[in-house]
């Protein structure tokens, strides 16, 4: 049985998972959003990264919504 850290993903499974284009994964990796190992000419990101930039994500989005939130519920008062 696999553990967690021992599973990776290829670049093309994450943009197909997230539906987005392949050089969207690319440009998270160079940003370092996004970290993965270089195998030869190909990246492998490991589940346990994936899952971490996904909270990244969440996270930044959910205070997104809130802060705007806030700021819709300040300019009714």
């Amino acid at each position: 049985m696999e553990n967690k850290k021992d599973e990776f993903y290829k670049t093309e499974d994450l943009a197909k998972k997230l539906k987005v284009n392949i050089m969207t994964i690319y440009r998270y990796i160079k940003a370092e959003k996004l970290k993965a190992y270089k195998i030869g000419k190909e990246f492998r990101i490991a589940k346990v990264e994936f899952d971490k930039f996904l909270d990244k994500v969440k996270t930044k989005k959910i205070i997104w919504k809130l802060s705007s939130n806030i700021w819709k519920l300040s300019s009714n008062i």
